[in-house]
Formats: structure tokens, sequence, C-alpha cells
């Protein structure tokens, strides 16, 4: 692409597109950006249209985005993904020079996007492809310009906030002191000269508000450079910083405070941020930190006690309080806590306040029952003030617990008390009292099992019959929600502690809550029952709901929770398909009957979701629940399956022609599915083969999430249609994928699937014309780029090879290759790295294979191969009598990479539509006996031979061979 008029107008164009609500408008557009992207120019495109001025500001910010897509996609993907560099040199020199100036002068909405594109580049190439980087930053610091210089500070939070959460390693160390060399000191000098500017525009408000907007990235920088260790110069200059962030805490500027409830300010971003600071420190440099530490714990205590309820303090007070419940839990500052009268203040004046359901909360529950979900009961509340003072009440009861039992009991007394005078009114002191005892409570939690381990000191069961069951017993249920959630939740929470009696008892009671008219109280009540019906006993991990115990139940469920789908905010809600997922597997057969309402409604609600998939988990759990109903049906009758075909072909079809990429992988999935139900017992109708071409079309396999599903696909195909691929000619299109499935580290061991399927069933007079091809492709891969992966599949499919076309034929081919190459696969690869497979059908392959080669290849008895016979046959004793080797092939790095990044929709394998593992050797029951056996007839038909080579065995392998031997009633002379 050139960089000319043309081209940026037309680039401007589509970016536009890509902001339309219409599916039919942004879809197209999307896949032409994504089509162009990898061309050259194209990024240098899209920095010098984000630089016009000239143009409207959302087309702006489009192309910032898609420049930061491009770079999250492509920068380095040649890295992770052994295959060729996406990304021009020309363009990649282009994009650093132009970027942080760009960046600097762009308005805040572009800076973000670029300043994401900065820190992604630095991932790759920060500091060794990209060292002048630090000295072009830290050169503005000497501007005095506070958006240039906010400009760099947010780009060196978003290039250092990785080493928060990276793994130790020498290489990250190395690059943390090139930086701490290069920045530590500026940044230093940079708070204090910001410090001293704040105090001589104490009158000035625009300036501050820039000013204490640096001071906020300044901090959110010094946690990113101390949070794998102290620095020396941070420990040395530790009195500097204190100081300022002692200033920073108390200081009071009523000019910043801001007039709104919900939005935070920046004096409440810096304060939450230096709390931030003190907690880590706190952490993990306490010894250093400790003659800092009173003055802080003073100054926080003060901030929380004089920090009102709105909205807009929550982080600030959320992680006020994270800070206190850090000093609580070290030894040697309990003291501070212990006196009765300070825990029965914090209580009081910190605790209660920070629980109580406030009219935002009340808000978020009614108007966005989503978001209310996603703090409560999916953990990312841990920025809010309930998570952060129920963390407080833990750390203190397991410090402090018959003190703060005893004196939060009183606490919970009155608030009960209180309910109880006015029920209607006084609502919120129960909501409170149930956090209370929820904190008090927990003393430890997994997601499988909730609350697992409590304090014996709360009686969990007694309040729960007092105060929890009669919330659910109410006949109204929509009197009351907030108690009605609280309740739900707390039986969700605490149900491994109350046991089977009471959780199969409260069933009901929680069923018919799916029919409540708020969205938090039936979500709530879908994810409790799907918690439920996922318990086991653990004696014998059985579910503790069978479907005996469901069935009375199973009308009112699957009624209550397709009835829930027609609330407005719950057409799309993934709690309820989870649930009715949940509740037709333990039903199994029994669900049968509800099936000729269940399947229509869920083919209704693919049809609407296909058109714009906006939620991943419901989406998710849609196609779980759509794949478990076919097998049930199909389990009880597999011609079924044409009418599953019918009503779904259409969706199907739509969802392929309409290229929906989040949907493909799924319906790959499905048509598998479909397709193996068929195997064996019908033909594959033509629909299925009008498909098949389109399968092989590359652009398809250019996307990482359709891969795994597309080579299953594929291999069902070649299982039942193989004789209609041949006369299509079609086998060097399935051959084309086979090779780029084999190119790839990611994906190779998808190469083999398909390469075994073809061998096992697609006509051998064909494909053994392009078998030579084949060996020659895997053993110039095998020497360019050798991993363990790579090593254990080919070795599985060279004895899958002798297994099924004969031991004779595998080395006669090798061979052909290359005179006595079969020789140089014993020595090098067989020997050393047999052992490395794993898995039972696999070493099942792998023993058979190498049993043929050595009993029906007569090449192996001769020389120059006969030496090697023994070792081969020890390998196979070592697969009987020994765990698989773990260990990695030497040089080989080689680590996975799951994320997909940008528009790619990641592979989602479905549970219920997995594949049933095939045993391509099905006559072959005991592969010891099979062994002993064949090495009996060979015996004979070579007499004195095999005796000596079996003879030249250690020990211990020659016992374990008479041991089969005596178990098979054979001999080996």
């Amino acid at each position: 692409m050139e960089i000319n008029e043309n081209n940026f107008e037309r680039l401007a164009s589509y970016l536009q597109q890509t902001l339309s609500p219409d599916p039919e408008v942004r879809r197209p557009a999307e896949r032409f950006i994504e089509s162009i992207e990898v061309s050259q120019n194209y990024p240098l495109l899209c920095l010098h249209l984000i630089d016009r001025g000239q143009v409207e500001i959302t087309i702006r910010v489009a192309a910032a985005i898609a420049f930061k897509n491009f770079v999250k996609r492509n920068w380095g993907w040649h890295l992770e993904n052994d295959g060729p560099d996406k990304v021009a040199e020309s363009d990649r020199n282009g994009i650093k020079s132009l970027i942080v100036p760009l960046m600097l002068k762009s308005p805040s909405s572009i800076q973000k996007q670029l300043s994401d594109a900065v820190s992604i580049i630095g991932k790759y190439d920060f500091p060794l492809k990209w060292p002048q980087l630090m000295d072009e930053m830290i050169e503005k610091f000497g501007t005095g310009d506070f958006n240039i210089i906010n400009g760099v500070l947010q780009t060196a939070h978003s290039l250092f906030k990785r080493y928060r959460y990276e793994f130790k390693s020498q290489e990250l160390w190395e690059e943390i002191k090139f930086v701490l060399d290069k920045l530590a000191k500026p940044l230093t000098d940079l708070l204090q000269a910001t410090l001293g500017l704040a105090e001589a525009h104490a009158a000035n408000e625009e300036a501050l508000r820039i000013i204490y907007g640096s001071l906020v990235l300044v901090c959110k920088v010094f946690y990113s450079l101390n949070s794998q260790d102290l620095p020396e110069f941070f420990e040395d200059n530790m009195e500097t910083w204190m100081k300022a962030f002692h200033v920073m805490l108390t200081v009071d500027i009523p000019c910043l405070k801001t007039g709104e409830d919900e939005d935070a300010g920046v004096l409440e971003h810096l304060r939450s941020q230096v709390c931030e600071n003190l907690c880590l420190y706190a952490q993990k440099y306490d010894e250093e930190f400790s003659p800092y530490m009173p003055q802080f714990v003073t100054a926080v205590w003060e901030l929380l006690v004089n920090t009102g309820i709105q909205t807009k303090y929550d982080t600030l007070v959320s992680n006020a309080l994270n800070f206190l419940s850090t000093v609580a839990d070290r030894s040697h500052y309990r003291h501070l806590f212990e006196d009765p009268n300070v825990l029965a203040s914090i209580c009081e004046k910190v605790i209660i306040p920070n629980m109580d359901f406030r009219v935002s909360d009340e808000e978020l529950f009614e108007d966005n029952p989503e978001e209310y979900i996603r703090r409560d009961i999916e953990g990312s509340d841990v920025e809010t003030r309930r998570r952060a003072a129920c963390d407080l009440v833990k750390t203190l009861s397991q410090n402090f617990e018959s003190k703060i039992i005893e004196i939060f009991g009183q606490y919970l007394q009155v608030l009960l008390a209180k309910y109880a005078e006015n029920p209607a009114n006084n609502w919120k002191t129960k909501d409170t009292a149930i956090y209370l005892v929820t904190s008090m409570a927990s003393k430890g939690a997994t997601q499988k099992h909730g609350v697992t381990q409590t304090s014996e000191l709360v009686p969990l069961p007694q309040f729960t019959q007092q105060q929890i069951i009669p919330e659910l017993e109410r006949a109204d249920v929509n009197e009351l929600p907030v108690l009605k959630a609280d309740a739900l939740k707390f039986i969700m929470a605490f149900r491994t502690i109350l046991g089977p009696q009471i959780i199969v008892a409260t069933l009901p009671l929680v069923a018919k809550h799916l029919a409540a008219g708020n969205v938090v109280v039936h979500s709530y009540a879908a994810c409790t029952i799907d918690k439920i019906l996922a318990m086991k006993n653990p004696g014998d991990n059985k579910p503790i709901v069978t479907k005996e115990i469901l069935t009375p139940l199973s009308a009112e469920l699957i009624t209550g929770l397709f009835a829930a789908f027609t609330v407005q905010g719950s057409n799309e809600n993934e709690y309820i398909m989870k649930c009715i997922m949940r509740t037709l597997n333990t039903l199994q057969e029994a669900s049968l009957p509800f099936m000729i309402v269940v399947l229509p409604r869920l083919t209704e609600i693919l049809t609407v979701v296909a058109r714009n998939p906006s939620k991943p988990h419901f989406n998710h759990y849609l196609f779980e629940t759509l794949s478990l109903s076919v097998k049930l049906v199909c389990k009880a009758d597999p011609n079924a399956v044409s009418s599953f075909e019918e009503a779904l072909f259409p969706v199907f079809q739509g969802i392929l022609q309409a290229d929906v990429l989040e949907f493909m992988p799924y319906v790959f999935q499905m048509l598998s599915l479909f397709l193996e139900i068929r195997e064996g017992k019908s033909s594959i109708p033509d629909t299925y083969l009008s498909l098949f071409p389109c399968l092989l079309a590359p652009a398809l396999w250019e996307r990482p999430g359709n891969v795994t599903p597309l080579i299953r696909l594929l291999c069902a195909f070649v299982r039942q249609a193989s004789p209609q691929i041949s006369a299509d000619g079609k086998l060097n299109g399935v051959l084309g994928v086979f090779q780029k499935m084999i190119a790839s580290k990611s994906n190779d061991h998808e190469g083999f699937y398909l390469l075994q399927n073809l061998l096992l069933h697609y006509p051998a007079e064909e494909l053994n014309q392009s078998m030579r091809q084949i060996f020659s492709l895997l053993f110039q891969r095998l020497s360019s780029s050798k991993t363990t992966k790579f090593v254990r599949s080919f070795i599985v499919y060279m004895c899958l090879y002798a297994a099924r076309a004969g031991a004779q034929a595998l080395v006669q081919m090798i061979d052909t290759i290359q005179a006595s190459m079969f020789g140089m696969v014993v020595e090098r690869i067989f020997i050393p790295d047999i052992n490395k497979v794993s898995g039972e059908l696999e070493q099942k392959i792998v023993s058979v294979g190498i049993t043929k080669l050595l009993c029906e290849a007569p090449e192996m008895l001769a020389d120059p191969y006969v030496k090697f016979w023994p070792q081969l046959l020890q390998t196979v004793v070592q697969i009987f009598e020994l765990p698989p080797d773990e260990t990695n092939i030497d040089g080989d790095t080689f680590i996975e990479i799951e994320d997909v990044p940008g528009y790619q929709a990641a592979y989602s394998q479905l549970n219920f539509a997995q594949a049933k593992p095939i045993d391509p050797l099905p006559e072959i029951s005991n592969i010891r006996q099979f062994l002993v056996q064949h090495l009996g007839k060979l015996a004979q038909s070579n007499p004195g031979k095999i005796g000596a080579l079996v003879a030249s065995l250690p020990a211990a392998h020659q016992e374990a061979l008479q041991k089969y031997c005596a178990q098979s009633g054979v001999q080996i002379a």
C-alpha cells in the first residue's frame, strides 16, 4: 500500500464503517481492515491518519485502535508461531521513529491507544532492539510541559506495569536494572520538582489538576519499578519518597475536590495509588518500611474516618482498608489492634459504614444488574468497599478471633433487632448483618467448593435456619429482592459447610426464585442451582443431587429457566444458560420429555445471537447445551441426528456465510459431532459433501481458533467420505492442510492426527503415491525444528504405519529417501526418545509398531540393522515397566501460546461435543501377549538366533519378558 491521498481516504472510510451499529456494514469493513493489515505501509498509513488534525476525531481514534490491534496481532507473531515476520522491517523502523512524538502531541483518547501499542512493542523489542526509547522519554522530562511529561509517564506506566506480574528471570532483572539506571533518579527528581510546583501553583486549579495528574502517574511507575524487588536507589532514597507519600495522603486541596458523587477526581486517584504503594511496601519490604509504619497507619485511619460514602471514594477506601489488613496481619504490628476499644472503634467507624448497602449499590442492583453480579459473585469486586471491609474482618478474625466475634456479635444483634422492628424499611441492616456473618465465618474458600473452612465460634446452621431460610420461604419472590439475593448468595457460598441434607432441602426454595422479576435474584437462583448440582459426596464422588432427586422439580426448573430469558436484561443471561446445561446433564434421559420445548427455544436463541454475538460465556454455554441435547437424544435414537441437522443447518449455514468469527469454531465442533454420531450407521448426506471444499479454503486456516475443530471435522470426512474425496480429486487439498500444520510448532500434532486418519481410512493406492513426499516433509521439519512434541508424534505415526502398512514397508519407505536412513531413525529417534511417548493409546500404537518391526521386518535381523534389535526390544519393555520420560529434547524451549489477540476467536473446547478417542488397533487387546507371541513365532523360524539376542538384554528386562511369556504360555527359544 502506498502512502497517498487515495489510500488515506479509503482507510478513513472503512474505519468509519467499523463504527456502525449495523453488522451488515460493520463486519465487511472489519474483514477489509483485517485483509489489508499485513500490507507494507499499512501501520504507517494509520499513524499518518492519526496525525491529521483535520480528520474527525472518532476516525482518528478508530485508526489508533486499528493500529494498536495491528501491533497486538502481528508484532511478535513470528516469534510465537515459528512463522514469517508479518511486519516489514521498514514499517518497524518507521513506527519506532514516529510513535513516541505522535503520542505525546495527541489527545488523551488517542494517547491511551498509542501508549498501549508502545508497551506491546516494548514487550518484544525493549530494551535490546529499542534502546533509544528510554533516553527519548527521559529527555521530555526537561521540557516543563506537563501535557508532554504526562504522555511520557503514561507510556512508562504501560511499558513497565508488566513487572508487577511477570515471573522472576535473569532477563527480567537485567531489563529492570537497565530501566532503573536510566530512570530512578530522573523520576525522583521529577517527583520533588512536581511537589514544589504544586506548592507554587497552590491557587491555580487548572495547573494543580495537571500537576497532580503527573503525581498519580509517577506513583504508578514507582509501584511497577518496586514490584519485583526493592531497588537499591529507592531504598537509599526512601525518606524522600515516604515524605512525599505522607504529604500526598494528608494534604487538603479544596479546589481539587469534585462536586460529583460518581467519578473519582485526581486527588482520589492519587491517594488511592499511594495506599497501593504503601501496601506493597508493607507486604514485601516490611523491615525497611517499619520506621514509617506508625505514621502511615495513623494517616490512613484518619483518611478512612473522614472519607464519605460516595462512589467516587470506593477505590481509595478499598486500598486504604487493604493497607490496614496488611498491617493487621503482621505479627509485630498486632499490638496496634489488640485493644478491644480499638477493635470496637474499627467496627463502628470503618467496617460497618463500608459494609452498608448504599443508594449507589441499590441503583446498580436495579439498573445495571450485570455489573452488580460481576462485582458481587464473580470476584471482580476487588476494589469495592465491601470486599475490602470483608477482608479486614477476615484478617482481624484470624488474629483476634474470640475478641472480634464477641465485639462484632454485639453489633450483629443490634442490626438484626433493628431489622425485626420494621423489615420493610430496615432491610438494609439485615443485608449488612449477613455480610458481617459471612466475613466472620469464612476462613478458607475455593471457586469449586465455596467456603470450605469456617470459624467454630459462628453458629452457621443456626443462623441459616433463623435468618436465611425465612427470606427464601416468603410467598412473594419479588419482596425485598436484595435480601433474597443475599440469602441465595449465602447458600451458594456455604454450600459445602451446610452439608447435603440442608442443601437438598433448600433446592425447591431456590428454584422458585427463578420466577423473580429482578435480574440479580433469578441469576443468583440459577447460579446457586448450578453450584448445588455440581456438588459431589466426598466419600464416593457421586453427585449429591441425583436425577431421581431432581426429576420431581424438573418441570418447574426448565419452565422457570426459559421464562427468565423473557425478562428484560436477561435475554442473554449466562447463569440461566449454564443452569439449563447443568439441569439437563443431571437429568440425563429424564430430560427427553422436555426436549420438544427445549430444542426449538435453543435454536431460536442461537438464531438471534448469531446476528451479533456479544456475550462469550453465554454463547459457550448455549453451544454446550445444544451439544448435550444432541448427545442425550441421539443416545436414545441415533436416527434423530437428521432432525437436528434439519433444524440447525440453516443457522450454521448463515453463520459460515456471514463469517461470524466467534461462532465458527463451535459450528465446526457440532458438525463433527453430527458426523461422528452417523459414523457406521448411515451414509454421509450431500449437504456435508457440498460443504467439504469450503473447509479447505486457506483463509479459514489462518485463524488459530478454527484449527483444532476444523482438523477434527476433516478427519470425520476422511473416515466417512474418503471415496468421494478421492473421486472429487481433493486429496491434494487435504495434504496441503497437513503441510501447513506440520510447518507450525503450535499445530504439528493436528497435522499428525489428520495424517493418521488418512493412513487408516483413505484408499491406500492413491495415498501411497504421496507417501514418500509426506515422509520427506516430516524429516525436513525434524532437521529444521526439532521439538519434543513433534518427535513424540512422529514416533507414533511411524509405528502406526508399521502396524497398518507393514513393518517392511516402513523400512523400505525410509530407505528410499536415503540409503540406510532407517538405521539413523532407529539410532537417533526411536531408541533415545521412544520412552517420551505418553498416553495409553499412543503407547499401545508404539509397542505394536515396534513389535512388528522386530518380528516382521527381515531387515532388522540382518546387517547393518541387527545391532539395534536388542535395544529396540528393550525400549518396548520399558514402555510396559517404566513411567514416560517427561524431559524435553535439548534445545526445545517452545512454549505453546494460548492467547490469541485481536479479531481472532480463540478455540473453546465444547465439553459435551468432545470426540471419543478411537483405537486404530482394536483387534489387539493385550499388548504384552502380542509382543511375546510374535517373538515366540520369530524364534521358531530363526532357531537359536532370537534367544541369543534376547540374552543380550539387561537382566531386569529379561526377567520382565519371562513374566510376560509365563502369563501368555509362550516360550522364546
